[in-house]
């Protein structure tokens, strides 16, 4: 299986936990790593190389902070630009058929606050409706989400120990993550 893991992370350089991410993922050669604002830093989206990309790789990791209850603004911007009509979805929006999608996030607070009733009232998945409906649209399959709370308390050994399985959870198969 062919991985392209997508990171939309404004302050890469700032973020302990998503470097340590990207850096263990870069251990794993059959892993693309895909780093927006790296590539986009003036925000003008090359559609068609994104377009190519999604078609090179079965499954496909958006990973990113989670950030206002959403994900960074180029990430949705990417996905309003790049996931079009008569490409992604709609009469001919075939090409991404039977791809396989994983949302992969950070918080900064605990896990019991993105519960049914926590300090966030809605639990992640809850949260996460909006980005899975776009990619539920696109003819694929939403995997479930890998999430590691607390990240900006962790400790360097936690977000190790994190990023190791981050790594794995996002190279497991299909049928291994929906049960």
């Amino acid at each position: 299986m062919k991985i392209m893991v997508i990171v939309a992370h404004p302050n890469l350089n700032a973020s302990r936990a998503n470097q340590a991410f990207v850096q263990e993922l870069k251990k794993h050669p059959g892993i693309y790593v895909h780093d927006l604002y790296q590539a986009y830093p003036d925000w003008h989206i090359d559609v068609e190389r994104e377009q190519q990309l999604l078609l090179e790789y079965d499954r496909i990791v958006f990973q990113f902070p989670f950030y206002w209850y959403s994900c960074p603004p180029l990430l949705k911007k990417w996905f309003d630009d790049v996931l079009t009509f008569g490409w992604a979805f709609g009469p001919g929006g075939d090409h991404l058929q039977g791809k396989e999608y994983v949302v992969a996030t950070t918080t900064g607070g605990p896990e019991n606050g993105y519960r049914s009733g926590g300090s966030n009232w809605f639990t992640i998945s809850e949260l996460f409706r909006p980005i899975q409906a776009t990619l539920n649209r696109c003819n694929g399959t939403f995997l479930p989400a890998f999430v590691t709370f607390s990240a900006s308390d962790g400790t360097d050994d936690y977000l190790s120990e994190e990023a190791k399985r981050y790594a794995d959870y996002i190279q497991t198969s299909m049928a291994e993550l929906v049960h």
